[in-house]
């Protein structure tokens, strides 16, 4: 009986040390990936949605629009696509709603798709997936999305870049960097285990 609980004890202690290899490796490769800032040429940029209120784009989700624009201004693609759903009751997508805040900004409007499916990044991907007629994108997010998002799209048959805005409220301090990147590779496994987005996968509000 004491042998039993010994070994028992040792694997539990296997299983947790594993584990936290994993969790850490993972958030080494979402740090390393948060750093990259590809603008190679291509088809187009896709914007992933975040909050928006009755319109107006949260402050993280106009940080990534422009992100987009300098993209699109370097000539990066002729084309910016706006991601995201809506809640119940909300008058905009996140995708309308973004669409908006880049022609205000002086983006053409013929330059500018809305795409407005999807509550988290998988849904919001497919729907990109199934309605874009392009082989290549660069994705627009918060760098600690990145290595996930660059996953999911590639998955779903894009030739996935990223380009992460680096201002905004997700990247205000190291606290808020070092959340932001235990979250991300929780919901990196996650993915990658299930196949779907998680429950924190959710848009950010600030």
């Amino acid at each position: 009986m004491l042998l039993t609980l010994r070994w028992a004890w040792r694997l539990a202690v296997l299983v947790l040390v594993a584990a936290v290899l994993v969790l850490g490796t993972t958030a080494f490769r979402v740090w390393n990936v948060a750093r990259q800032d590809d603008r190679s040429k291509v088809d187009a940029i896709v914007v992933l949605g975040a909050s928006q209120f009755d319109g107006r784009p949260s402050q993280i989700f106009q940080a990534r629009l422009r992100h987009a624009r300098a993209l699109y201004d370097a000539k990066v693609a002729p084309l910016i696509v706006t991601v995201g759903g809506g809640a119940p009751g909300d008058r905009f997508t996140e995708a309308e709603a973004g669409a908006r805040f880049l022609r205000d900004l002086g983006v053409p409007a013929e330059a500018v798709q809305a795409i407005g499916e999807g509550r988290n990044t998988v849904q919001s991907l497919r729907a990109a997936a199934r309605d874009l007629d392009v082989d290549s994108v660069v994705l627009v997010s918060d760098p600690w999305h990145s290595l996930r998002s660059r996953r999911i799209a590639r998955d779903l048959g894009f030739d996935a870049s990223t380009s992460p805005a680096r201002s905004g409220p997700v990247v205000q301090s190291r606290a808020t960097e070092a959340r932001y990147i235990v979250r991300e590779a929780g919901a990196y496994l996650y993915y990658r285990v299930f196949g779907r987005g998680s429950r924190s996968d959710v848009p950010a509000a600030a």
